[in-house]
C-alpha cells in the first residue's frame, strides 16, 4: 500500500468517527474549501460551508444515526498529489429506511494533508426500517 493509500484510508476512518459522534465542525480540515458533493438523492452542495451546514442540520435531527463509508480502493496519481477513492456507504436513521450505495471521492494533497475535493454518492438500495 502506498503512503497516499494509507493516509486516505486513515482519514476516511476519522471522518466516519466524527460523523458517528455528530461533530460537523470537526470535519472542516478534511474538506477542501471549494468541495463539490453530490448526495445520494442527486442534490448538489458547493463549498465547505454548504457541506458542513448539511451535516449540522442532519446531526440536529434526533432520528439521524450515521453515515458509514467503507473504502474499497484508493488509486493515487503518479505524483501522489491526487487520488480517487471508491467504496460503499450506508445511511442510517431511526425509524426510517436504511440507504446504501457506492461512492467516488477525489482527494488532493494540500500542504501535506489529504483533503476531499469532490464526492459523488449513488443510492442503490433502500431497506425498510
Amino acid at each position: 500500500m502506498t503512503p497516499a493509500e494509507t493516509a486516505i484510508r486513515a482519514r476516511r476512518k476519522l471522518t466516519n468517527k466524527l460523523i458517528a459522534s455528530h461533530e460537523a465542525a470537526r470535519l472542516r480540515p478534511f474538506l477542501a474549501p471549494d468541495i463539490n458533493l453530490i448526495a445520494g438523492d442527486g442534490s448538489l452542495m458547493v463549498g465547505v460551508e454548504s457541506v458542513l451546514g448539511a451535516f449540522d442540520s442532519q446531526f440536529r435531527d434526533p432520528s439521524f444515526v450515521t453515515y458509514l463509508r467503507t473504502t474499497e480502493s484508493v488509486r493515487p496519481d503518479q505524483d501522489e498529489a491526487r487520488a480517487a477513492e471508491t467504496g460503499t456507504w450506508v445511511a442510517t436513521w431511526r425509524g426510517s429506511p436504511t440507504l446504501t450505495g457506492t461512492y467516488l471521492a477525489a482527494w488532493k494533497k494540500v500542504t501535506g494533508q489529504w483533503v476531499i475535493e469532490s464526492e459523488l454518492y449513488v443510492t442503490l438500495t433502500e431497506t425498510p426500517a
